[in-house]
């Protein structure tokens, strides 16, 4: 069939009350930002659902986009026509032979917005469906589980057919509920924290923590190739790189091999949320799930946590590694996540970290080190990028790499 336009069905915007027209105007803004290389659609952003004029591109190409992007209940190709009941039905039956195996039953199943038509739904119905099994006299008319159903539905501009829908990625449109920070790894549980809160409509920047010599380029450009992922649900993503080398070497020389995991990362939330403030975020995410490893037990959070109140939230605390990992082979993050390259939280590791840290003494060995210089070095450093979900970091890189194998 060559589809006329898209019909998108909003979902979970629907209970948004007064704010409902922002949640859309949001929305809409989105799918013009995933759709931007098709010049020839034109996108009708209505109350009760969003309509896409395709003018002639391919249906399923728009579709494939409309797939990662947040806010959308689900979608359907349509056709629409003139208003005309001998047209109508001529355009359902093409839906239908389109589909028909011989074996499939139908039904057809009518809205009428445009109550001055001349026909009611019942009388659409039947005329319809007895159109249908005039010309495919096998065909059975099925209510309850219909394998074919065709969908019409009568509106002021014209009636609409559609007989497939699929499903969209649900959730909230990204941007609508503010702005966060996310502190990114390379690993598999921080990339599924960021589109766990992009889907409930969270506008996230990313920051990762880099410490050249000890990690190396590729481990950069795979955070940066995570974020090339993600960003297919936002439009784009600002990727902050935080140097971090100094910061590890110090701790290293100063700190009990025991505390140094927690003081690590009391200096890197510590940065987390000077960026996030000085950006206007409201938050921050990360990827830990409660006592997968010893920076996670809640001793350890209560240790690390102490040095903001900033919100911290954290997506996947309460999932175990095969759900985490679950989405991120959904996603597309998982083959990036176990690439060889460490990272930060790897390196400086500690034999015996405590997983039960006390407060105090985070604070006292935090305080023997020169924390204003260290972090007012480091937030010098700081370069920002904005990555778009047409960049590409990794991927020439494992091509080369695997040609040597």
């Amino acid at each position: 069939m060559k589809y006329t336009e898209i019909m998108i069905r909003y979902g979970e915007l629907s209970t948004k009350g007064k704010n409902r027209r922002s949640f859309i105007d949001r929305l809409h803004g989105n799918v013009a930002k995933v759709l931007q290389d098709f010049p020839d659609l034109r996108i009708h952003p209505k109350r009760d659902r969003m309509h896409i004029n395709l003018n002639g591109t391919d249906a399923q190409a728009v579709m494939d986009r409309l797939q990662v992007v947040f806010g959308i209940q689900n979608y359907s190709p349509a056709i629409r026509v003139a208003k005309d009941l001998e047209v109508i039905k001529q355009t359902a039956l093409q839906m239908v032979q389109e589909q028909y195996d011989g074996k499939q039953t139908f039904k057809i199943t009518t809205k009428r917005a445009d109550h001055e038509f001349a026909y009611d739904t019942n009388q659409i119905n039947l005329a319809v469906g007895d159109y249908v099994s005039d010309h495919l006299p096998a065909i059975k008319a099925e209510m309850r589980r219909p394998d074919i159903k065709i969908k019409i539905e009568v509106r002021f501009d014209g009636a609409y057919l559609s007989s497939k829908t699929y499903p969209g990625a649900g959730g909230l449109p990204v941007g609508t509920a503010g702005k966060a920070s996310l502190m990114l790894s390379g690993g598999i549980d921080s990339p599924i924290a960021g589109y766990l809160a992009m889907k409930r409509g969270v506008e996230v920047e990313m920051i990762h923590f880099y410490s050249p010599p000890y990690t190396s380029v590729h481990a950069l450009q795979k955070a940066q190739d995570l974020t090339v992922r993600l960003a297919q649900y936002a439009g784009n993503i600002q990727f902050i790189q935080v140097p971090f080398t100094e910061i590890q070497e110090t701790i290293k020389k100063q700190v009990p091999e025991g505390y140094l995991m927690t003081v690590q990362r009391r200096l890197m939330l510590r940065l987390a949320d000077i960026i996030t403030k000085e950006r206007q975020g409201l938050a921050i995410f990360n990827g830990e799930s409660v006592g997968q490893v010893a920076s996670q037990t809640l001793e350890s959070m209560v240790a690390i946590n102490d040095v903001t109140n900033t919100p911290i939230i954290r997506p996947v605390a309460t999932m175990d590694k095969t759900e985490i990992i679950k989405i991120a082979e959904k996603i597309g993050t998982f083959e990036l996540s176990i690439q060889p390259f460490e990272d930060c939280c790897t390196i400086f590791a500690p034999t015996h970290p405590k997983t039960k840290p006390k407060l105090d003494k985070a604070r006292e060995y935090e305080a023997q080190l020169d924390l204003k210089g260290l972090i007012q070095r480091a937030v010098a450093g700081i370069k920002v990028t904005t990555i778009t979900p047409f960049d590409h970091y990794l991927e020439k890189e494992n091509q080369e790499i695997s040609s040597l194998l």
